[in-house]
């Protein structure tokens, strides 16, 4: 997938491997590498898998492994919750409704 200079991507790179991590990080974290995805506009042609440098939204330069193109947002706010839609009703009924909340 060709990439140009300009394009909004995502890239990859590790920041420690194991053996670099700092010595009083808990033993399960210690094995695995410090790891940083960050999104910016690649300040060079490229394709995906190559390193490159990019510039973030806020300024500041990042380089890593381009790995997506284009990155959208993928998060939720999880299930629904049928008890939370009953929540919302209730406390609108509280707040602006019924004959007890009359003025």
């Amino acid at each position: 997938m060709k990439i140009k200079k300009g394009d909004w991507v995502r890239v990859y790179r590790v920041i420690f491997t194991p053996d670099q991590r700092a010595p009083q990080v808990p033993d399960d974290t210690k094995k695995v590498p410090l790891e940083m995805w960050v999104k910016g506009f690649c300040q060079s042609d490229a394709q995906i898998g190559d390193e490159v440098e990019i510039l973030t939204i806020t300024g500041r330069k990042e380089h890593g492994k381009v790995v997506e193109l284009e990155p959208t947002y993928k998060h939720s706010f999880g299930n629904y919750v049928p008890e939370i839609t009953q929540i919302g009703i209730t406390l609108k009924e509280i707040l602006f409704g019924g004959d007890d909340n009359e003025r």
